[in-house]
């Protein structure tokens, strides 16, 4: 019997036909690879179109505790003066934890950095199931450090900072921001989730909802979080900093833009970590978009529904980055 879901809209459900024939909505483990490939065909930018729009510079910077070296990539708007301090957004790239760099998904922070002049560094983080946790976060905690000790040449008004990703990007994001709270680190004045994967545990009915439809269903759930976990994922001994959902203090976070789409996976525990942000003081704004799939606005970017979400989302920048 199939799992009662809301109805996708109706223009995300005639494009996840197409979606689905390029890749399976049920990601394996033998998937992984091609994960990769059409992450690096479809989403994932070069540096020369990236310097179509923007000065781009690729930076490299020591990892922590004898890790690699993390590469960031820096981007400031064209014409901009280097001398005068702008907002800053530190990116971090989606992908299931195991597909992607610090190009992809950058056509957001292109988009954003035209509504609000900006300087954004993406992360490019080590990925799983190579790399699992702490890996990635480590990474990403390693990179916004070190934003945060070179503000002045990046730049970057460091009272206006804003950590934000999507998917496996959007749960680094929540992870980054409670690991610099944690240890002290720059701190940032808000955190962007776009359909964050925050809970390991598939505990909420929306996490098992969808079995082999849509995009990143719970099958693909399972694989994403064994590859960063192994066998630990789901049970009593996971650390927040790698699945923020775990975090029993939510409190003295950055205010939080949190949204998903009513026919995801992480619909539930994205209105649950909202929900435990106001319950510890603190300041969320929510969002569930209503017939919209895991990164709908991907899917189908013209529709009134992805419009609609896009600008919800450089509003609540506008309004937390404003002096």
């Amino acid at each position: 019997m199939a799992k009662v879901h809301p109805p996708f809209d109706p223009e995300v459900a005639a494009a996840l036909l197409a979606v689905n024939q390029e890749l399976p909505p049920s990601l394996t483990p033998d998937l992984i690879g091609r994960l990769r490939e059409r992450t690096e065909a479809g989403h994932t930018m070069s540096l020369d179109e990236i310097r179509g729009h923007v000065h781009a510079e690729e930076l490299l910077v020591p990892g922590r505790g004898g890790a690699p070296d993390v590469a960031l990539l820096a981007m400031r708007p064209k014409g901009s003066d280097p001398a005068s301090a702008l907002p800053g957004l530190y990116f971090i790239h989606g992908g299931g934890m195991v597909a992607g760099n610090n190009r992809t998904g950058i056509a957001w922070a292109l988009e954003w950095m035209a509504a609000i002049p900006m300087v954004v560094v993406s992360v490019d983080y080590r990925l799983a199931p190579e790399n699992p946790h702490p890996a990635p976060v480590e990474d990403c905690y390693c990179g916004l450090e070190w934003v945060g000790d070179h503000v002045v040449e990046l730049g970057i008004d460091p009272d206006r900072l804003v950590i934000a990703g999507g998917s496996a990007g959007g749960g680094l994001a929540a992870a980054t921001a409670l690991v610099a709270r944690d240890r002290g680190g720059p701190q940032a004045r808000g955190q962007l989730l776009v359909c964050p994967m925050i809970d390991d545990r598939a505990i909420t009915p929306s996490s098992n909802e969808l079995v082999g439809e849509g995009v990143w269903d719970s099958i693909s759930n399972a694989t994403g979080w064994s590859s960063l976990l192994g066998d630990a994922a789901g049970g009593p001994r996971v650390s927040p900093y790698a699945a923020p959902a775990r975090a029993t203090d939510l409190s003295g976070l950055p205010t939080a833009f949190i949204e998903a789409g009513s026919v995801e996976t992480f619909r539930d525990e994205s209105v649950d970590y909202a929900s435990r942000i106001w319950q510890a003081g603190g300041q969320a704004e929510l969002h569930i978009w209503p017939g919209g799939c895991h990164g709908f606005d991907e899917v189908v970017p013209e529709a009134p529904l992805s419009r609609e979400a896009r600008a919800a989302r450089v509003n609540w920048l506008r309004r937390v980055l404003a002096e």
